[in-house]
Order: C-alpha cells, then sequence, then structure tokens
C-alpha cells in the first residue's frame, strides 16, 4: 500500500488534534478501534436475518416503484421501519442484497433513508459496502457519490482523515475517483481549515490521473485569499492561467479586494486584465472592486481612467463605484472635487448617496478641518431618511476630536447612544488620540480605561497611538513593552508600527535593536516602506556607520522602495561628517538627475564641507544645478555660515557671486558679512563689496 504521511491535515486554526492519530494509510486491517475491515460487498452470513433483511429489501422495492419517475435522482424514501429495530449489520445487508437484486437506484434509495439516521451516519462499512456494491454493478458515478457522503458526514465528526484515507482505499476496489470528488474532498478540508491537506489531496489525486479543473484550482484560491496569504493565491492562480482555465466574476472580485487590501495592486490589475483576454467579461463589481483598490492606493487618476472603460463598455456606475472614487478624492484631500461628484450623484435619478457615500465625504472634510461642512452633511444624511451607523458617528468624532472641539465629541458619543449604537473601538481610538495630541494625558488614560471596562479590546490603531505616544516621551522600553504585549494577544503589527518604533529607537542610536525589529517585521511579512528605511539610513548615519546606510540604500530596491529626497538627503549628511565628498557628490548629481530637489540642509552642507577644504569651485558647481531662487536662498545661508567660522575671504567671494545674479541684497546677509568684515579687520573685502553693490553692475541695487 502507498504510505500517505504527507497527507497529514495541518489545520490552520485550532483543531490540529482532529486528525492527528494517524501519519500514513495503514491497511484497513491494521486500524486501529476502526468500524470497517477489508471492504466486501456481502456482509458474513453471521449477520444476515433473513425475515428483517427480506421483509426491508421488499418495503425498499415498493416504496421505489412508487417513486418510477426519480429513478435519475434515487429519492430518500419514507420507510416505515423502526431504526432501533435495525441492526448495523442489517442495514449493509440490505444494501448489499438490494444493489445485487434490484439495482443501484434501490440500493441508493435504502441507503439516503439510513444516512439520515444518526445510528447509521457514522457506520462506515455502510457507505463501503455500498460504494463497493455500486461499483459491481459498473456505477462508478454513484459510488463517488458515495463517497462524497462519508467525506462529509466523517468530517462532521473530526474523522476527515480516516474518510479521506477510505477513499484513495477503494481505489484497489476498483473505484475511479472523480475530479467531482476531489473538488469535494478539497472543499470539506478547506472548510475546516485543513488548508495544506487540501492541497496534498490535490497533488495525489493529480499524479495519479485525475484531472483538476478550474474549479479545483479556484478552491485553493478562494482559500488563500480569504487567508490573506497572497503570494500562495497567486502561485496557484498562475497555475490556473498556464492551464489557460478562466474563473468566475464573483472570484475575480475576491481576488481583486485580497490582492488590492495587501498592497499588491499592479497584480491585481494584471489578473484583471489577463481574465478579460482568457475570455471573462468583467462586470461592474469587478471594475468597482477594481477602482476602489486604485482609490484607496491614492491613484484616483487610474481610478476615473477605468470609470471611462467601464462606461465605453456598457456598463452603468453604481452608488459604490461613485463613493469608492469619493473616498479616494477625499483620502487624497480633494474635497472640492469629491462633493462635486457627490452632487452629481444626488442629481442623478437612478442611484442616491447611501450612508458609506455620507460617511465618505463627511471623512474628507474632516481631515481637512472642514467641520461645518462635515455637521452640514450630517445633519442633510438624516434629512434623506438615513441613519447614521457607527462609522459615521467615529469619523465625525474623529474630526471634532483632531480639532480640538472635545465637547461636541462628548455630545456625538451620547447622540450615538440613544440612538442605540454603542461606541466601537474607532469611536474610544479617535478620542484617545485626539487627547493626546492636545496633551490632555489623564483625561486620554481615563477614556482608554473606560473603552477596556465596556469589553473593547485594542486593535492595531490603539495599539499605534500608544505606541506612538510612548515613542514621543522617549519611553522606549514602553514602546517595546506594547509591541510585545500585541503580538502575544494575536495583533499583528503593521509595517506603521515597525516604522515608528525604528525610528525612536534610530533617534538614541540604539541601531542594534532598530536592525532587530526591521528583521522581524521582514520575518512576520511585512513590506518596509521608504520611511523604514530612511528612518534605518538617518540612524547608521548618526551613528556613524554609513556603509551600513548605503547597504540599506541598496536593499530599498528588493522591496520595490525608491529613495525619495530625504532618503539622499540624510545619507549624505552622514557621507559629508566623514568627509566623503566625492561619494556624497555622486549621490546629490544622481537625486537631481531623477528629478528630486535637494533640502537646504543638504545643499548648504555639502557646499560647506568643500568651502572648508578651499575647493570653492566645487562648492559652485554643486549650486549651479538648481534653480536661480533656490540658489539665491542657499548662497545667502552660506554667506552668514562662513562668515560665523570667519571665513570671510570665501564668504566674499560667494558675495560678489550673489550681486552678478541678484541686484538685491539681503540685508542680514549684509549686516552678517559686515560685521564679520570688521571683526577681522578686513575692510577692504568690505569696500570692494560696497562699492559694488552701489554700482549694481549698472543698475539700482536694493536692500531687502
Amino acid at each position: 500500500m502507498v504510505s500517505l504521511c504527507f497527507l497529514r491535515p495541518r489545520r490552520l486554526s485550532h483543531a490540529q488534534s482532529a486528525t492527528s492519530s494517524a501519519c500514513s494509510l495503514r491497511p484497513l486491517c491494521q486500524s486501529s478501534g476502526s468500524d470497517y475491515p477489508s471492504p466486501q460487498p456481502d456482509p458474513p452470513p453471521s449477520c444476515r436475518s433473513p425475515s428483517v433483511v427480506a421483509s426491508i429489501c421488499s418495503m425498499v422495492r415498493d416504496a421505489h416503484h412508487k417513486h418510477a419517475h426519480l429513478r435519475a435522482s434515487p429519492p430518500r424514501l419514507g420507510l416505515n421501519v423502526d431504526c432501533d429495530s435495525l441492526t448495523r449489520e442489517q442495514a449493509v445487508t440490505v444494501v448489499a442484497s438490494l444493489a445485487n437484486e434490484a439495482g443501484s437506484m434501490v440500493a441508493l434509495g435504502f441507503f439516503n433513508w439510513a444516512i439520515g439516521s444518526d445510528k447509521f451516519r457514522h457506520f462506515m462499512r455502510l457507505y463501503i459496502v455500498c460504494a463497493a456494491s455500486l461499483i459491481g454493478n459498473g456505477n462508478s458515478e454513484r459510488a463517488n457519490e458515495v463517497m462524497q457522503c462519508m467525506v462529509k458526514s466523517f468530517a462532521e465528526i473530526g474523522r476527515l482523515k480516516e474518510a479521506v484515507d477510505m477513499v484513495l482505499e477503494m481505489q484497489n476496489q476498483g473505484l475511479v475517483p472523480t475530479t467531482r470528488l476531489m473538488n469535494f474532498v478539497m472543499e470539506v478540508a478547506i472548510e475546516r481549515g485543513f488548508l495544506d491537506y487540501a492541497r496534498n489531496v490535490f497533488d495525489y489525486l493529480s499524479e495519479r490521473g485525475v484531472c483538476p479543473d478550474p474549479n479545483s484550482y479556484k478552491l485553493m484560491v478562494v482559500a488563500y485569499c480569504r487567508m490573506g496569504s497572497i503570494l500562495e493565491a497567486d502561485a496557484w492562480l498562475s497555475k490556473l492561467i498556464d492551464r489557460d482555465f478562466i474563473i468566475d466574476n464573483a472570484t475575480l472580485t475576491l481576488i481583486t479586494n485580497s490582492f488590492c487590501e495587501k498592497g499588491f495592486m499592479n497584480r491585481a490589475i494584471w489578473y484583471f486584465r489577463k481574465m478579460a483576454d482568457l475570455g471573462l467579461t468583467p462586470n461592474v463589481l469587478n471594475y468597482t472592486s477594481l477602482i476602489n483598490g486604485l482609490c484607496k492606493k491614492g491613484s484616483i487618476k487610474q481610478g476615473f481612467e477605468l470609470l471611462e472603460e467601464m462606461v465605453r463598455k456598457g456598463w452603468k456606475p453604481n452608488v459604490y463605484t461613485h463613493t469608492a472614487l469619493i473616498d479616494g478624492l477625499c483620502k487624497k484631500g480633494w474635497s472640492d472635487k469629491a462633493f462635486r461628484l457627490f452632487l452629481k450623484l444626488v442629481r442623478s435619478e437612478n442611484y442616491k448617496p447611501n450612508v458609506h457615500t455620507y460617511t465618505a465625504m463627511i471623512s474628507g472634510y474632516c481631515r481637512e478641518n472642514k467641520m461645518n461642512r462635515a455637521e452640514m452633511l450630517f445633519g442633510r444624511m438624516q434629512e434623506q431618511g438615513l441613519i447614521p451607523n457607527t462609522n459615521t458617528y467615529a469619523t465625525l468624532i474623529y474630526g471634532h476630536c483632531k480639532g480640538g472641539n472635545f465637547e461636541r465629541a462628548y455630545e456625538l458619543i451620547g447622540i450615538m447612544t440613544d440612538a442605540g449604537f454603542s461606541p466601537n473601538i474607532c469611536t474610544y481610538n479617535a478620542l484617545i488620540d485626539g487627547l493626546y495630541k492636545r496633551g490632555r494625558f489623564g483625561e486620554a488614560c481615563k477614556m482608554l480605561k473606560k473603552c477596556f471596562r465596556s469589553g473593547l479590546e485594542a486593535d492595531l490603531f490603539t495599539y499605534s497611538i500608544l505606541i506612538n505616544e510612548q515613542c514621543k516621551r522617549a519611553s522606549i522600553e514602553q514602546a517595546l513593552a506594547l509591541l510585545s504585549r500585541m503580538i502575544k494577544l494575536a495583533v499583528q503589527p503593521d509595517i506603521h508600527i515597525y516604522t515608528i518604533m525604528i525610528s525612536a529607537l534610530c533617534k538614541q542610536k540604539r541601531m542594534k535593536e532598530s536592525e532587530m525589529i526591521f528583521e522581524e517585521a521582514i520575518r512576520f511579512g511585512l513590506v518596509p516602506t521608504k520611511e523604514t528605511y530612511t528612518s534605518m539610513i538617518g540612524g547608521f548615519c548618526r551613528d556613524g556607520n554609513v556603509n551600513l546606510a548605503i547597504k540599506f540604500l541598496h536593499r530599498m530596491s528588493d522591496h520595490g522602495c525608491v529613495p525619495d529626497s530625504i532618503t539622499y538627503c540624510a545619507l549624505i549628511s552622514g557621507l559629508c561628517k566623514e568627509s566623503r565628498l566625492k561619494e556624497a557628490r555622486r549621490l546629490y548629481d544622481s537625486m537631481i538627475d531623477k528629478g528630486l530637489s535637494p533640502c537646504e540642509v543638504t545643499r548648504l552642507t555639502l557646499a560647506y564641507e568643500y568651502c572648508k577644504t578651499d575647493e570653492s569651485a566645487n562648492a559652485l558647481l554643486i549650486l549651479e544645478r538648481l534653480e536661480n531662487k533656490l540658489w539665491i536662498r542657499t548662497v545667502n545661508t552660506l554667506v552668514r555660515k562662513l562668515c560665523s567660522e570667519k571665513k570671510v575671504g570665501m564668504a566674499a567671494l560667494f558675495f560678489h557671486k550673489l550681486t552678478d545674479k541678484e541686484n538685491r541684497v539681503d540685508r542680514v546677509t549684509l549686516a552678517a558679512f559686515m560685521t564679520a568684515c570688521y571683526e577681522s579687520n578686513k575692510y577692504a573685502l568690505l569696500s570692494d563689496l560696497t562699492k559694488r553693490i552701489r554700482e549694481g553692475n549698472g543698475c539700482h541695487s536694493q536692500l531687502i
């Protein structure tokens, strides 16, 4: 017998013990405590009771003849038989006898009646003998259906593996498993959390000639999407596409939502297009789910482009499509544009804004501190007969807390409670976050205790607020304790929380701990952002370890992160501190080539470092690539910096360049230069510059 130890089911949640008793497909005669022997069409003679069996067989045949028109689908016969008076062995004998004497359909009629009783439902020999009898009659299709019933019945009592082992054993009795049976076994396993087991069944039967169909792959894709295991779902989708299979519209919506939610936006778009190429016609829900994903990512332009495509294909956007776009515009800070789209929906004859639409619009106004407009919409939606939900109240409370209007926030909590809505964790998060930001720490702590007393548990955002607050106070140990606690309570931190922790540790130059936290985030499957990397790079530079900072800069591409001006500036500053000007210069040129604008500190630091080594020409070359306005501002600051360091000659050089480009002289810069000249007894330099300013190269110079 072939060993199937790899088919041991492993539940992904809590019921691993249900099927852990056996690691291989055992010979049936060795099965401990089993209620089945090797499959035999006929039970042993000692188990037969001719009078009872014959009587029941006669009743079944008569009942079957009354339902002759339903022979294509064996009915559940209403037999006038007391289950208690019929032994299990007699039931087995009846099935075998009926299959042998009256045919498969009659036997199935009795079988369906028998498994309706708890007495026979979990008696494995009944299924085995029935299936073996049907195989003997050449009815393999019905035998597969009996095996499906067995799998379902035994999965209910935690004996899924036993049932599947028996299905595989029945191949030795002539059963030819079908794709339908394979899919059914996989579906039952997935429903009970045995996803690895379902995958192993798929592999085992595929290797033995049971060809998977689109539904086989779809089961695995849907299961992994619902678990949030996008990489696994992606692998199964790739296999599906390799065989030119397509999925249905409902599955495409699930895939789009799952991939977008986990940040795999480009992959979601690719599958959307690929399925359309393979022949699937995307519907309104498919388009809406992808538009929603794009808007949540901030790709509003792409969202509207997809809307136009959808309309061109003949689909009319519904209220959910518009709500996704409105929410996206609001999150981008474009509440005025969102309101124009909102008004279009209000004036529509087909669709009207729903509670979610109003909540999205209110949220946009709250983000922009336009609380009068938010309150106006809140009142308007109630006038339209729409009842605000918990999220609507939480959004409005968040807006008032953000603006410091806690009196109105508390009033809204009272209103929502009177309306039958209990404040949820989002409501408390809004209050606690607002109170912390306003420095009302005692009140925030009281609110947190009230939240927990009401039976609510801290969620991801709650921990984010608390950890961020501890980091602001430089209470790193408290923040680390909170991070450890949330992991123990199975609240998975997101990359935002890890970035907060990494940033705080880097500011204190605790780089070893920062690296540990960084690697832990990656082990949890989180994708570092450019902010995460920038914190690490800045920390290494502050700690005097520029080489590791450069290493992390190169690692950014591994996670699809593109360095921004802040990243470059942090590293350039670190290189300048170590006098590695050539490398700093290369990075500086690289960021400008990419269209990034260096901040004033970076411009000034690099130029000043060249001035310190008397390389004023290089300093001028660096500044030359700036636009005129930035050049003037940077040189003014540089002149003042050089004057404070008593480098008056160098300051004079840059001041002369300044007057070449700008006839208006900054009063502060001139005062700093004059002071430096007096203190250094460099009156000639001051005289030359004053003369140049007055002449203004033929122009009338002005002081500003």
